[in-house]
């Protein structure tokens, strides 16, 4: 829901007392007929404060929590569960982690046989194996270079991971959502950021995961603890890993599949009023 004009006027001039709009503008990338358009309507956009929060060093969590609506979001907040972590990490960051640890068990079993066909008598040297001190164990890949977050999927993919089978139904009583409008947004990637607080108070998680997955905030300024989505990855098995992997790209196929099945459509309409 968009912010009140006059409380916006109000939080703005608290932490720029002395700055022109122009200037805010300037300073925020916002444009100056969009911010005009918006308090013409007497309705600021969320993302409005959380640009103009960062041109001028303010957290755009604090800034938010300013304002009725979002007063919630003041103070300590629920760290984010592993399984919200995780759905934060892109497709083909997971894919990249898969490979990652196949590739030295692959090399483990290569250098066994190596071993196995060395004459007796001759030792391997200290750190042939691959394990602490030349053992069999296998190697575990270090972290990767985890994309930052929102990625493709990331609104549906966390809405996902909090939802015990009811949460949509929930939300839907909340916010006077029809549940396909709901579905719809997350289909295509997006939330309403009132919409993300009305989820995360459904599912009992805390109020800034799913700014995060639609993009408003970083995880910095939800502070998260730095690391935290390369931690959960590294949390879970080769199996939860191969098996979360399948998933999103058995998920990733049926949505290029639609997409493929829509694209024909519309070229047999064309050929037809062609």
């Amino acid at each position: 829901m968009p912010l009140p004009a006059k409380a916006f006027q109000r939080w703005l001039h608290g932490i720029a007392p002395d700055t022109s709009m122009a200037d805010v503008c300037r300073l925020s990338k916002v444009k100056r007929t969009t911010l005009a358009q918006q308090l013409v309507r007497g309705k600021v956009a969320e993302a409005t404060v959380v640009s103009i929060s960062r041109a001028f060093g303010v957290n755009p969590v604090d800034s938010l929590a300013y304002f009725e609506n979002y007063r919630d979001l003041a103070g300590p907040q629920i760290p984010p569960s592993p399984q919200e972590l995780v759905s934060q990490i892109a497709t083909v960051d997971l894919l990249r982690a898969v490979i990652a640890r196949s590739t030295p068990a692959v090399e483990a079993g290569a250098e066994a046989e190596a071993e196995a066909g060395t004459p007796a008598g001759l030792e391997t040297g200290a750190g042939q194996g691959t394990g602490p001190a030349g053992s069999a164990g296998p190697r575990r890949p270090g972290p990767l270079e985890l994309s930052p977050a929102p990625h493709a999927t990331s609104v549906k993919n966390w809405v996902d991971a909090i939802d015990d089978g009811e949460l949509r139904h929930r939300v839907s009583a909340a916010t006077g959502i029809a549940p396909q409008n709901y579905s719809a947004q997350l289909t295509a990637n997006r939330l309403a950021p009132e919409v993300a607080i009305a989820t995360s108070r459904a599912a009992g998680v805390g109020l800034t995961g799913g700014l995060v997955a639609t993009g408003l905030i970083t995880e910095e300024e939800a502070n998260w603890e730095p690391g935290a989505r390369q931690a959960a990855l590294d949390r879970l098995t080769d199996g939860e890993l191969t098996a979360l992997a399948g998933e999103r790209l058995q998920a990733l196929g049926k949505m290029l599949r639609r997409q493929e099945q829509d694209q024909e459509q519309t070229e047999k309409i064309w050929e037809n009023l062609g």
